[in-house]
């Protein structure tokens, strides 16, 4: 699907992406499993690529969830590595197409020599105006709630916050998140069609995209044919559809 096949004027402000599949790919491909999280990572790259090229200002990928951790040890030592080599690969490019990174999760979690990686590139290309790439890591979207309520509550206690003005905004406010809009479009790769504790709060009123292609399969036209889909689709906010016109 081309670029000529999508309104320009219509896109999404914000695509976040289920990255599932590279384990699959793999042994599909008579592989070991870390070739397959090469190719993710290869997907990832042209994934962030062609969302810039688009405009898109957001895009939301979800890296390592909290429950990644769980994992044999060797695979997850594995994508802590490539997640550092990725980010030292990535960083030039980065800077080359205006992309800002950002990070949400229990980022205190991760390794020392991953956090300093990912800080530095975050620091490196802040000043950046294009497209804000964040990369959810050591994320769990019930952990991140859980948090926002114990926040606020210490808040209530400290007389800082009222009960009767919780609201929101002041949930939105102490979330991982609480720089970025609210979800347009999730993307699911692999088949399967099942959230996984990715981003409960914001993806509200996403719509919803679930593709059989694994994830080192995602490619520019991959992503052009789920957005094609979104702009297809009626988004009435508890609207009737009479009331949008």
């Amino acid at each position: 699907m081309g670029l000529d096949e999508l309104n320009i004027n219509a896109l999404p402000e914000h695509i976040a992406i289920i990255m599932d599949g590279n384990g699959r790919w793999a042994q599909q491909q008579g592989k070991i499993r870390l070739r397959g999280h090469q190719a993710g990572a290869e997907a990832v790259r042209k994934t962030v690529e062609a969302t810039a090229k688009l405009g898109i200002k957001h895009l939301t990928l979800y890296a390592f969830s909290t429950e990644n951790w769980n994992r044999p040890q060797t695979e997850v030592n594995t994508l802590m590595s490539l997640l550092v080599s990725s980010l030292r690969r990535e960083l030039k490019r980065m800077t080359k197409n205006n992309i800002r990174l950002s990070a949400i999760g229990s980022l205190d979690k991760l390794p020392k020599n991953v956090q300093r990686e990912l800080y530095e590139v975050i620091e490196k290309t802040e000043k950046n105006t294009g497209t804000n790439l964040t990369l959810a890591l050591s994320y769990g979207a019930r952990e991140e709630i859980k948090q926002a309520v114990v926040e606020i509550s210490q808040k209530v206690k400290n007389n800082i916050i009222q009960v009767k003005n919780i609201d929101e905004t002041i949930i939105n406010e102490h979330l991982y998140t609480r720089f970025l809009p609210d979800v347009d479009l999730l993307i699911r790769t692999s088949g399967e069609v099942r959230i996984s504790n990715f981003l409960l709060w914001q993806i509200a009123y996403a719509e919803l995209y679930f593709t059989e292609e694994l994830w080192p399969e995602f490619d520019e036209q991959s992503l052009h044919r789920a957005i094609n889909s979104y702009q297809k689709r009626e988004r009435r906010f508890g609207k009737t559809s009479e009331q949008l016109l």
